[in-house]
């Protein structure tokens, strides 16, 4: 009887330690339809592309406008928003208030690319939906543009400026901190100095440090306001729901959450094999 309980509290620990080993699972976001092969949302923003005027970033040859942003502020400001005000009224301090938030985001984002969570070359998360994911499992995944527009949306709540910014292949916030002595360099933006690149894709990334290849260089970029955004009165209705894949340490594959649970079953199978032979033995 020793044995069986010795066996037992085993298997409560590891089943313990498997509980807390850091696996997400993420809610579902709902309210997507698809047209040809693309999702939309009910705002009929396309999810899936960042380009033309139903994109998630409306992008043009000429023009840059990230209307996913305002799926979160104004009258639709949620979670993300009120993460944003949260932290302010825990920092009065302007520049420690920018650090928070950006910390926030950059400790809680893992960089993980679309194909890998939705199976989507290219899926865009609203600042909500990756801010729910957080608040249900404390980490979140995403990848650059996924962490610009929650960093964006949570500054704005936050009482700070933000813009986006977008590069070759890539996306950043913009937080408005002109003095900020850690900065790497500063962007002017409609003609106003003053503003800093927030890189949050790495847990090592200071606030202000700018990637080489976007020094010296000119970025589109847009400031985000609380624009009025409207559902769409005539989108299909909804029959699509996204669920980010489970994933560990960025990966994007279920199996490594069958691992551990067949090395459980095994260990249970061993040790009772284990405690038939002592008892055969006697």
């Amino acid at each position: 009887m020793k044995k069986i309980g010795i066996i037992i509290i085993l298997a409560f620990i590891l089943l313990a330690g498997l509980a807390g080993a850091g696996y997400a699972w993420a809610s579902s976001s709902e309210g997507f339809y698809e047209i040809e092969g693309e999702l939309f949302d009910d705002w009929a923003i396309c999810r899936t592309r960042s380009f033309g005027e139903d994109g998630f970033y409306q992008l043009t040859t000429s023009n840059f406008r990230p209307v996913i942003a305002f799926e979160s502020l104004g009258e639709n400001a949620d979670i993300a928003y009120s993460l944003g005000h949260e932290i302010a009224a825990d920092y009065p301090d302007t520049v420690q208030r920018a650090e928070a938030v950006f910390y926030f985001v950059r400790d809680r984002v893992r960089y993980t690319s679309d194909i890998d969570l939705f199976g989507y070359d290219e899926f865009a998360l609203n600042a909500d939906e990756l801010a729910g994911i957080i608040g249900h499992s404390e980490l979140g995944y995403g990848d650059c543009e996924d962490s610009a527009v929650l960093l964006a949306v949570m500054c704005r709540g936050a009482g700070l400026r933000s813009a986006i910014a977008i590069g070759e292949g890539h996306t950043a916030a913009l937080i408005y901190l002109p003095g900020y002595d850690k900065a790497t360099a500063f962007f002017e933006l409609s003609g106003e100095e003053g503003w800093i690149w927030a890189e949050a894709t790495s847990r090592n990334n200071p606030l202000g440090w700018v990637p080489k290849e976007f020094l010296g260089v000119s970025v589109a970029a847009y400031e985000v306001t609380e624009e009025t955004l409207a559902r769409a009165q005539d989108a299909p209705q909804p029959e699509v729901t996204v669920a980010q894949t489970s994933v560990r340490g960025g990966g994007g594959s279920n199996f490594s959450m069958v691992f551990p649970f067949l090395g459980v079953i095994f260990f249970l199978w061993f040790f009772s094999a284990l405690f038939r032979r002592g008892k055969r033995a006697k």
